[in-house]
């Protein structure tokens, strides 16, 4: 299998399983967090849908500058913005992937604020990362879930919820 085949089956299986953690936050819960130095469910959930639109965003640039284009996460206010917000984020993903000239993923990708350079990669290790952080942060979603008592879906095989344990 080609890189690219690979790269876009992989998205298509991490999206499954992602769509299903994202699904069971209840809408009561956007504003809880497990400890005063963690993320909030809203910034957590957030940012973990808006992950697929790094993967444009390193076919199409050459850097990111935190100094010149400030992060501004994305408000959400329940699971069916969430839902729509990965929705759309991962569509928009696929199809530049899928167009993507694999050619270009060698090339050094920066991500920088002003002067300090935070990583620099190659393209093609800035998908990769960005599917590591993916599911990084969906481990941490089923942590805050499991703290509130609700059901984990299983995610490369059946969770203990799954198998009614």
């Amino acid at each position: 299998m080609d890189t690219l085949k690979s790269l876009l089956k992989e998205m298509e299986q991490e999206a499954q399983t992602t769509e299903k953690m994202l699904s069971r936050i209840p809408d009561d819960k956007y504003q809880w967090k497990p400890h005063p130095k963690s993320m909030t469910i809203e910034q957590l959930s957030s940012h973990i849908a808006e992950l697929p639109t790094w993967v444009p965003l390193a076919l199409h640039t050459d850097e990111l500058d935190f100094a010149t284009s400030p992060y501004a996460p994305k408000k959400i206010a329940n699971t069916a913005e969430l839902l729509k917000f990965f929705e759309d984020s991962l569509a928009d993903s696929y199809a530049n992937l899928q167009k993507a000239d694999v050619n270009t993923f060698d090339e050094i990708w920066t991500l920088r604020n002003g002067e300090q350079i935070l990583t620099q990669r190659t393209k093609l290790e800035v998908i990769r990362m960005t599917y590591c952080q993916i599911v990084h942060h969906r481990a941490q979603l089923g942590v805050y879930l499991r703290l509130l008592d609700i059901p984990i879906p299983g995610s490369y095989g059946p969770s203990a919820d799954d198998l009614g344990l």
